[in-house]
């Protein structure tokens, strides 16, 4: 392979490192938002869950930023789309986000029962909505987006925000609100004890068996989608113009790299071995921690099996074929390409460091008796 295509393969993976970042670390934050007004039977229970990830959301939202800034630098031309065609979407995603900072600041301000009934259910929503939406955008890709260029490269996009919550791309967003659902009762499970744990492992039961059911499901109705296949193109060294290709619909052609390449079927298999195990580690009452990185896994395993079905597109065309975008027509240039690889070379250890070290200092249990005694401090 030469060096232009090497760093594009490696970018796209890296995009797939950020975005199973995003899901395992942010991931938990929305699911445990999700669960909290379910798992916390009183002010004093719901306070408890919002304060195991009270002091670590904001850290976690690094990964939102890194993958935005990827794709702005590495793969200007999929940011110029997405971030136009769903811009109605990106508006539901930001507004909902902003109903966590808030929430958290100002839900124990006042004793007020309804003032705190407020935010919670507004916590509620901002975890909800961001889980939907981002899976209803993983099924919108996988069917392809309505889109096309002219002869100036200049983009046009004819879809709506209703048109995004289509049958499908809804199935994928039950299953994205499904595993961090069960991403956050494992959180949650790791970091309480006694009756509010126990209702974590159950809810965590429940919402693996979930994601194993719809992403079974998912799968069967994906194999019978009409894929993407890359016909006649410039090359994978090729410049970044997205019309230099011929691209046709076939039917099940999402399942094609799984034909070509019998091994990737390990991709999708982590997603439901993941869950799999999660469900029976919470059913076995015991180590949290493991069931923690098993339903990790199955996050990682369901977001890897779309850009394994998908490779080489990142975001087809519905509305013109010949117009998707795939890896080796989209990407900056190959200097842009090296100058972010050695950023990344140096930063993300020292993200992922500095990450680690602030979990180990926020490491223990959240109790009842610690929201009493520091009332004042906790939210």
């Amino acid at each position: 392979m030469n060096e232009y295509e090497v760093f594009r393969l490696i970018w796209w993976a890296l995009l797939g490192v950020l975005l199973i970042g995003l899901a395992v670390m942010d991931g938990f934050d929305l699911g445990t938002a999700v669960l909290m007004p379910f798992i916390g039977k009183t002010d004093a229970e719901r306070r408890v869950v919002i304060n195991t990830i009270g002091p670590v959301w904001e850290g976690n939202q690094v990964w939102l930023v890194l993958g935005a800034g990827a794709i702005f630098a590495a793969w200007p031309m999929l940011y110029a789309v997405a971030f136009s065609g769903f811009y109605a979407a990106m508006l539901l995603l930001l507004f909902s986000l902003f109903l966590r900072p808030v929430g958290f600041t100002y839900r124990s301000k006042l004793q007020n029962s309804r003032w705190r009934g407020f935010w919670d259910w507004a916590l509620f929503a901002g975890g909800l909505v961001p889980a939907l939406v981002y899976g209803v955008a993983f099924g919108n890709v996988l069917q392809g987006v309505p889109f096309s260029f002219d002869y100036f490269l200049r983009m046009s996009y004819t879809g709506t925000l209703v048109g995004l919550f289509n049958p499908f791309a809804l199935l994928c967003g039950l299953v994205s609100v499904a595993m961090l659902i069960m991403h956050g009762a494992a959180y949650i499970a790791c970091k309480t004890e006694g009756t509010i744990r126990g209702r974590a492992r159950r809810a965590g039961v429940a919402a693996g068996g979930a994601v194993v059911v719809l992403f079974a499901l998912a799968g069967f109705w994906a194999s019978r989608l009409n894929g993407f296949v890359l016909g006649h193109y410039a090359g994978t060294d090729g410049p970044s113009n997205m019309l230099l290709k011929t691209v046709t619909r076939l039917p099940g052609a999402l399942m094609g790299n799984y034909h070509a390449m019998p091994v990737l079927a390990v991709v999708p298999a982590v997603g439901f071995l993941g869950a799999i195990a999660a469900v029976l580690l919470f059913r076995a009452e015991k180590f949290p921690h493991l069931a923690f990185i098993a339903s990790g896994l199955s996050l990682a395993g369901v977001i890897g099996t779309a850009g394994v079905s998908l490779f080489p597109f990142m975001l087809p065309s519905s509305s013109d074929p010949n117009a998707s975008l795939m890896i080796w027509d989209t990407s900056s240039s190959l200097l842009t390409l090296q100058i972010m690889a050695g950023a990344a070379v140096i930063f993300m250890p020292l993200i992922i460091l500095y990450t680690s070290w602030v979990y180990y200092v926020l490491r223990g249990p959240v109790t009842l008796s610690a929201i009493e005694r520091d009332d004042h401090t906790a939210y």
